[in-house]
């Protein structure tokens, strides 16, 4: 007979523990780690069925790769991140903060996708049915053939897309309410979620179903749950975007299928979510022309050339350890810059306090945003105001050069459509030029910062001076 073992895992990484710890070794989260009850066979070796193989055919190399079938979702935005559209047979995992809109977002892609005359089945395990009607008359999307059901059971919900012709799609909301019959513990627990993901992931590579599974996130903005889950699914998706900002971005931060790092910009309305097909404009709507501490970076997101405005506020300081607040970007490559700045260029900031935004919600991680970042500082330092005109794109290094980043053709082009008319770009990038835009070239940080200082009212060193002195 079975006997009862407790196992003690953590539900941050997975990793099993011999006894409960406050800690986890293996991941170092603390309280993280739960009891967990599963059946350990008592059978000896020697008395346990076993199976004979059997035999699987091997393929050469030399086989024509054919390329994967999609099915387009019919929002332009969606498909740009997936890559086209969803591929037979795979398995997608969308996380984001409550409320952010990810269950509006699969209603919207269901019921474009049932209007094509395909089969789609939104399975809720949080809301009943009534609640999900409720949202889909609220988008004006009542009318689609899209069939409903409040499950959490993993075999029931599998049971029940076998029967009749296989979903196009499938959306479990959410795999954290799942549960399977052949796990012994709670839903929600490393196990449970596991052993869920598995059983869908198998239903989804037999019937060519596509199946787009909801996660939750924990208050640092990882996919809660074991990270083997990321890894067992093809693509995953985040959902990003501040509560206090109409704008969402759908990010693809695993994709087997198509491009990482894409993004896909909405916009919640009343109605919904609408698609923005100019991000940049968007995002520099509300620019605030000839203010000092702002500054123009031309990014890259996945393909898509990006516009956005960097704010920096340095203040003088009273207090013993400056503060350095970051919204948008990295805090460590924020730290990297003003320490260039100090030791390479001799701006002292170390009796300010520094505060750092990206506009509109966005956040950023690619280096090219440093020059961008440093001219607003020296900006905000000295009271001198950046030209309205201008876009700024460069990684700094530790020595104080900037260097060249990558696509940088493709970042002018977009600053001339929106009417930019020059680019503040490294040096060792001139030769990528682009008509209607006259670019100034910086090899190394001081000479920025000296041009910036040059059209100071009251002067860098002044500025900085004031500062110690507080």
């Amino acid at each position: 007979m079975a006997k009862a073992r407790n196992s003690y895992i953590c539900q941050a990484c997975g990793a099993v523990a011999p006894r409960w710890q406050g800690k986890c070794e293996s991941c170092g989260a603390w309280n993280t780690i739960i009891e967990e009850t599963a059946a350990a066979a008592a059978v000896p070796v020697a008395q346990r069925s076993s199976r004979k193989g059997r035999s699987i055919l091997l393929e050469s190399l030399a086989g024509k790769g054919e390329e994967a079938p999609r099915t387009p979702a019919g929002i332009a935005e969606f498909d740009r991140v997936t890559g086209g559209g969803f591929v037979r047979g795979s398995v997608l995992l969308l996380g984001g903060d409550p409320g952010i809109g990810k269950s509006t977002l699969l209603i919207e892609v269901a019921a474009k996708l049932a209007q094509q005359g395909k089969r789609v089945v939104y399975v809720s395990g949080e809301e009943a049915v009534a609640q999900v009607r409720m949202r889909a008359e609220r988008l004006a999307l009542s009318k689609a053939p899209v069939e409903l059901a409040a499950e959490t059971n993993v075999e029931d919900i599998i049971a029940t897309l076998g029967e009749g012709p296989a979903p196009s799609l499938v959306v479990i909301d959410s795999i954290q309410t799942m549960w399977t019959e052949t796990v012994d513990s709670a839903p929600g627990t490393v196990t449970q979620v596991r052993g869920s993901a598995q059983a869908l992931l198998r239903f989804a590579k037999k019937t060519g179903a596509t199946i787009v599974l909801v996660g939750h996130v924990t208050k640092d903005g990882q996919i809660a749950g074991p990270r083997v889950v990321e890894h067992m699914v093809d693509a995953v998706l985040s959902f990003e975007g501040e509560g206090s900002q109409q704008f969402r971005i759908l990010r693809a931060l695993k994709n087997r299928f198509g491009p990482t790092d894409e993004i896909g910009v909405f916009e919640m309305t009343g109605r919904g979510l609408s698609e923005v097909e100019n991000p940049s404009a968007l995002f520099l709507s509300d620019r605030d022309l000839g203010s000092p501490g702002t500054a123009v970076f031309a990014g890259i997101e996945g393909t898509r050339p990006l516009l956005v405005e960097i704010q920096a506020l340095v203040a003088p300081t009273a207090l013993g350890t400056p503060r350095r607040a970051v919204v948008g970007a990295d805090g460590s490559r924020l730290s990297m810059i003003l320490a260039v700045l100090e030791a390479r260029c001799g701006v002292r900031l170390s009796g300010h306090d520094v505060y750092l935004n990206v506009a509109g919600g966005l956040r950023i991680a690619e280096p090219a945003a440093d020059l961008a970042i440093a001219a607003a500082l020296v900006s905000s330092l000295s009271g001198s105001s950046l030209p309205q005109d201008a876009v700024y794109f460069g990684e700094v290094s530790l020595t104080g050069a900037v260097r060249a980043v990558p696509q940088g053709a493709a970042r002018l082009k977009e600053a001339l459509k929106l009417g930019f008319s020059r680019a503040v770009v490294p040096e060792s990038g001139k030769a990528e030029r682009v008509e209607g835009i006259s670019m100034t070239t910086v090899a190394a940080l001081d000479r920025l910062v000296a041009d910036i200082a040059a059209r100071s009212p009251k002067g860098l060193r002044a500025a900085a001076g004031r500062g110690e002195d507080g």
